[in-house]
Parts: C-alpha cells; sequence; structure tokens
C-alpha cells in the first residue's frame, strides 16, 4: 500500500474532498459497515488507487466524515445563539434549540446511529464526540455570559441542558415508546432547562 499524503493542489484536495463526502452520503445511505471502499471510490469518481493514496482504509475517511457530521450538528444550534441579545428569551429560545436538535437528527439519522455505535468502541471517534461536547457547551456558555447571564454551575448546567435535549431528540427520531406522549414530553423538557437558567 502506497503511503498517505496530504494534497496541495486544488485538484488533488478537490479529490479528497469527493471522496469525504461520497463516504459522508454512503454511510448515511447504508451504514458505515455496509460501505466499502469501492464503492466510496466510484461515487466520488477516483479509482481505488486514489482513495487509498489519502486514506489508509475506510476508518480512516470516517474520521473525516464526522467532522463533516460534527459541523452539520453544531452550525444550526451555534446559529440561534449567534443571533440572540439581551434580554434572553428563554421561551422562544429553548423550543427553538428542541426543533433544530430534532431536525439535525432526523437530516443525519442513519449516520448518527452509525457514529454513536461506534464511540463505545472507538477511541477517536469517541474523543470526536466529546470535543463536540465541549465546543458546544464553551460556546453557548460565552454566548450567555457576554450576555450578561449570571446562574450557578452555568457550564455544569448547560452541559446538563444539551444531554437532555440530545435525549428528547433521540426519543422523536429513534425510540417509539407507545406509552409516552412527545408532545408533553417536550412540554416537560422546555421547563426543566428554562428551570435550570431562570433566576
Amino acid at each position: 500500500m502506497s503511503e498517505v499524503r496530504t494534497p496541495q493542489q486544488e485538484r488533488s484536495i478537490a479529490k479528497k474532498k469527493s471522496i469525504i463526502e461520497a463516504g459522508y452520503n454512503l454511510f448515511s445511505e447504508v451504514g458505515y459497515h455496509a460501505t466499502n471502499t469501492a464503492e466510496i471510490a466510484k461515487r466520488a469518481g477516483v479509482s481505488t488507487g486514489i482513495v487509498y493514496g489519502y486514506f489508509k482504509d475506510k476508518r480512516d475517511i470516517l474520521l473525516d466524515v464526522l467532522d463533516i457530521y460534527i459541523d452539520k450538528v453544531l452550525t444550526p444550534i451555534l446559529s440561534l445563539f449567534d443571533g440572540l441579545s439581551a434580554p434572553i428569551d428563554f421561551d422562544t429560545l429553548i423550543p427553538e434549540v428542541i426543533d433544530a436538535t430534532i431536525d439535525t437528527h432526523r437530516h443525519n439519522a442513519n449516520i448518527h446511529e452509525a457514529l454513536h455505535a461506534m464511540s463505545a468502541s472507538d477511541e477517536a471517534v469517541n474523543m470526536k464526540f466529546l470535543a463536540l461536547e465541549d465546543k458546544m457547551t464553551t460556546a453557548i456558555k460565552d454566548k450567555l455570559t457576554s450576555l450578561g447571564l449570571k446562574v450557578d454551575c452555568m457550564a455544569e448546567k448547560i452541559h446538563l441542558a444539551i444531554g437532555i435535549v440530545q435525549s428528547f431528540s433521540h426519543e422523536c427520531i429513534f425510540d417509539d415508546h407507545h406509552y409516552l406522549d412527545y408532545k408533553k414530553m417536550r412540554d416537560v423538557c422546555i421547563n426543566v432547562v428554562k428551570g435550570m437558567f431562570e433566576a
């Protein structure tokens, strides 16, 4: 196997990007384990040899795909906070964050399941998810602090709130508990998160 190289020229950079995008799309459509490098190469419009010129193996592609996924998760949520001004309207903000999180999970459902399943056994994948949580927690804390919000244990509450919203999103997209009223659960989620940040 040839040595993996970092592309320098625009054409080579574009090829590597097309391989990553092909990997993202295939992992999303059929899952990580059901995809092979030959299929990724075909979808990207390159030879298998070119794939191995830029990546050691399919898992190597996955790690770059994970960066795309993380950006797709972070961008819509953080954009809601970017537009905030004081005083913070939690009655509007929290439902918007919940809806954006559900929407992100819905549009990335297949790859989300594959990546989260791998995080339990793959340290590099797990570290990227931990970095995502850290980045989101820190960015939200910095924004809320800049708007003058003062609550005890801000970072801890934000981290817990992210977990609550994520858990509810998983319920809506991946689970099907017939005995649960998801509209009522959404209201509970909103009230619990809102209660953490109100004086």
